[in-house]
């Protein structure tokens, strides 16, 4: 299939696009350097997924209308968060259009689902000379099932591994639990602040004991968490999602001539 004839609609979600808009411009030409059209409505807003996580989903009415006129019209969304995308396939529900809902639901993304499962990408034109913990959010492993979860007696998979390994350079690291919580859980952290700190300095110290450079993920939510685990402790290690990993490239440098 020729997906440069598809509409690609890009969905960012609102804490990407006022904390890691490089994260969102990443995903774009990542997206674009795979051979898709993509589209980006710019009255996008939050898709509600705080507010249903509080208890309060009645609220989120005009977020999903809001989601569904600008997206209804795409083969496919796409999106660089686990969590919203999980939050829209479980929870979108426009009022007066319960199949159109359906059928919007069911084009929503993962950057890394949409990669491994749509687009079914065979290499990576990506260059990482660095040592890489990779941290597997809970909404992508056990909603979206983009890895094994680590408790169940059956075959292992990572498609963001799978990813990951196509990067010229790339060391990825070996942890101690790889498929542990991170602790930020939307508004657990706000709610339950010490139990979730401590939840990232367990994530954060397993990275650091295994000398990760450098912790990725698919959702910038938790990588926002450990990011400021991180600076805190005045680590040198660094976050970064992984639309930006794989959108990465050795750049030359002009040599002066004369």
């Amino acid at each position: 299939m020729n997906y440069s004839d598809l509409k690609i609609g890009l969905f960012i979600p609102c804490y990407v696009d006022q904390f890691y808009p490089q994260v969102g411009i990443a995903t774009l030409e990542l997206l674009e350097k795979l051979g898709c059209t993509v589209t980006f409505p710019l009255n996008q807003t939050c898709c509600g997924q705080p507010m249903a996580n509080s208890g309060f989903e009645h609220l989120t009415k005009d977020c999903d209308r809001l989601f569904y006129n600008n997206f209804s019209d795409c083969d496919y969304i796409v999106s660089p968060s686990g969590s919203c995308v999980l939050h829209i396939k479980d929870h979108l529900k426009v009022e007066g259009k319960p199949e159109e809902s359906k059928v919007v639901r069911k084009k929503v993304y993962e950057l890394v689902e949409f990669i491994t499962d749509v687009l079914k990408v065979d290499a990576i034109e990506a260059d990482f000379p660095y040592r890489v913990g990779l941290h597997q959010g809970c909404h992508g492993q056990r909603g979206l099932h983009l890895a094994q979860m680590t408790e169940l007696n059956a075959e292992p998979f990572s498609k963001p591994v799978s990813l990951l390994k196509k990067v010229r350079g790339l060391e990825l690291i070996d942890l101690d639990r790889t498929d542990e919580c991170c602790g930020f859980g939307g508004t657990f952290c706000v709610s339950e602040e010490a139990v979730s700190v401590k939840m990232g300095k367990d994530r954060v110290a397993d990275h650091i004991r295994h000398n990760a450079q450098y912790i990725t993920g698919s959702d910038m939510s938790c990588l926002l968490h450990l990011e400021g685990i991180l600076k805190r402790r005045n680590s040198e290690v660094k976050v970064k999602h992984i639309a930006e990993i794989l959108n990465s490239a050795v750049k030359q440098i002009p040599v002066p001539i004369g």
